[in-house]
């Protein structure tokens, strides 16, 4: 299993972070992936909604894609809400951005070493089972 970052380190990120592209982001208010990308981006991030099943609708203010592969600007960090079983594509669709991205985030509950691994072999950081949102509370995050 891969270890995640230090406190300290996870903080840094998420200072230095622009933009956070949400795999899984739903259009319902109700879903908690909707919940913790609206707090984000009222925390400053720009948030780019990666969902097949929605592509082409606006959530949050932004046009979903239906891939990673798809993004054309930088990315800092890649959120996931899939399933733990369904994360190993996301790190593969990861590798094909234009831009690689400085973390791969797995919300709380979301673990699947053998993605880990591959972000990892790819000079990416990962958070492993941690909702970012928590941690940019808990974190104090100057943003």
């Amino acid at each position: 299993m891969v270890q995640n970052p230090s406190n300290e380190v996870r903080k840094q990120l998420l200072e230095e972070a622009k933009t956070i592209a949400v795999v899984g982001l739903s259009n319902k208010p109700d879903r908690t992936s909707y919940m913790i990308a609206d707090a984000m981006q009222h925390a400053g991030y720009k948030i780019i909604p990666v969902n097949p099943v929605i592509a082409g609708e606006t959530v949050l203010g932004e046009r979903a894609l239906a891939s990673l592969a798809e993004i054309e600007e930088p990315v800092d960090i890649v959120n996931v809400f899939r399933k733990s079983e369904d994360v190993l594509p996301v790190a593969e669709d990861t590798k094909k951005m234009k831009s690689k991205p400085k973390v791969f985030w797995m919300q709380q509950g979301i673990s699947n070493d053998e993605a880990a691994a591959l972000m990892s072999a790819d000079g990416i950081a990962v958070v492993n089972d941690m909702c970012i949102k928590v941690d940019h509370a808990l974190l104090r995050v100057g943003k």
